[in-house]
């Protein structure tokens, strides 16, 4: 069961000491603080990961710093090799204090609920990801057809621009890695926006 299905009580029962479940892993910081069993390890994406789970990991380590930026840290962010995804990143959190739950998890439960009852934690964060990704997209789908053509300097924000009014699927995100328009729909464009070709 998922931790923001569970009470607050419940799901930190859950989470301390959640490393000791994992398969083939080694934590080398349970050596270097105290009662590691009271610690959690929470993972929030890999080097694989879409858009959407950058865009929550992000909101998460900005919700979760102030507990990280403090002498006794009950969060400390980090990043884990793995030998099918490259590394995958987040965060050990302090789950009990003192026999008491730490407020970096109640922050952290809450986020999680939060995500539980709609995915996206930040749209606005999410969907400049989205345009960020699909303006990086376009000139790697063009790569072939941008050679024939005579492109400005602005090429790939007037043909997002052209997109946007009259092509929007050319745009839609797809497989959470944002647009990529067909080379179809980049000649559309091309030709609408008057780029000349090369003879």
């Amino acid at each position: 069961m998922q931790l923001a299905e569970l009470t607050i009580e419940d799901a930190a029962k859950q989470a301390a000491a959640n490393w000791q479940d994992f398969t083939c892993f080694w934590w080398c910081r349970k050596k270097e603080i105290e009662e590691p069993e009271n610690w959690a390890i929470i993972y929030t994406h890999n080097r694989d990961s879409g858009l959407l789970d950058q865009s929550n990991a992000e909101v998460i380590a900005e919700a979760l710093k102030p507990f990280a930026d403090t002498e006794d840290a009950d969060v400390v962010f980090e990043s884990h090799s793995h030998w099918a995804v490259g590394h995958i990143d987040g965060f050990s959190i302090r789950v009990f204090k003192n026999g008491e739950i730490t407020p970096a998890f109640r922050r952290y439960h809450e986020l999680a609920m939060s995500m539980a009852d709609y995915p996206v934690l930040d749209e606005s964060d999410y969907s400049n990801r989205e345009y960020e990704a699909t303006l990086e997209n376009i000139p790697i789908a063009a790569w072939r057809l941008k050679n024939e053509f005579e492109l400005p300097d602005d090429w790939i924000g007037q043909v997002y621009g052209w997109f946007s009014d009259h092509d929007c699927s050319a745009i839609e995100n797809v497989d959470d890695q944002g647009g990529s328009p067909s080379e179809e729909q980049l000649a559309e464009a091309f030709n609408a926006l008057g780029f000349a070709r090369i003879e």
